[in-house]
């Protein structure tokens, strides 16, 4: 299986202070990813020193085959939800279509192509019948599609999600993890999330990071490894087949 993405050894620090420490983590072709962490656990630095916005103290990265910011093309990315003036005058079409600003160039029109392509990914994420609705009529869930369309329209080999959900009503997540499952059929995905149960159900693999990366592989995650990254007991019940504990309970203070 082809590597898309490859770090080793990789330390990233903000003055002076430590938050990634000789991370080697890989990414495969069509592979679903799954990154869990605590708050600050540097899950968001891991996603820029992929896309190249942050370039490590030391180690090596590679992307493709080559280094960070020369596969831009290849890569989409979606934050988590920003705040935005919700009157602006833009319609769902018009943001998708800015993915493909780089392609049209300064002051170009929008090709022909351009809107097919367009369509076709308003059409794959189920959002082709708003598109022009404005973006600020739409729901928290609608609008991450949008945007999630428009990150798609470059064609990307490998799409980065940070915590894509929180702003989505916790009745439509199922529904947005089964098109980002349909989509990693596609292409590579790595999306950094808290909600460990969707993860055990959707995703391939998991990998756990709190500065170190603790764990990398089977979604089948042990107590053991989940405590190291938290640096707590946690208490976890995956929905999958058959619902089991994955985590022991908490225990209260003097037992």
């Amino acid at each position: 299986m082809e590597e898309l993405v490859k770090l080793e050894d990789v330390w990233v620090s903000y003055n002076g202070l430590p938050v990634l420490e000789g991370i080697n983590f890989s990414v495969g072709e069509n592979e679903f990813i799954g990154l869990i962490g605590p708050n600050g656990g540097g899950k968001t630095t891991l996603l820029r020193v992929i896309l190249g916005l942050i370039k490590p103290d030391r180690g090596r990265v590679l992307i493709m085959d080559r280094p960070p910011g020369q596969s831009r093309g290849a890569v989409g990315y979606v934050s988590q939800k920003a705040p935005f003036d919700r009157s602006f005058p833009i319609s769902v079409g018009e943001v998708v279509l800015m993915g493909r600003y780089s392609r049209a160039g300064l002051f170009q029109r929008y090709s022909a192509a351009d809107k097919q392509v367009a369509e076709k990914t308003l059409k794959m994420v189920g959002m082709w019948e708003y598109q022009n609705r404005q973006i600020g009529q739409l729901s928290g869930g609608q609008q991450q599609r949008v945007f999630i369309a428009r990150s798609l329209v470059t064609s990307p080999r490998l799409l980065l999600l940070d915590e894509p959900m929180e702003s989505i009503d916790p009745a439509m997540q199922t529904e947005f993890y089964e098109l980002l499952r349909a989509l990693s059929r596609q292409m590579s995905i790595v999306l950094v999330s808290h909600n460990i149960s969707a993860l055990s159900i959707y995703v391939e693999n998991i990998a756990c990071l709190n500065h170190r990366l603790y764990y990398h592989g089977s979604k089948e995650v042990g107590p053991e490894v989940l405590e190291a990254t938290y640096k707590c007991p946690v208490q976890f019940i995956a929905h999958g087949a058959v619902p089991h504990r994955v985590l022991k309970e908490h225990k209260e203070p003097g037992d």
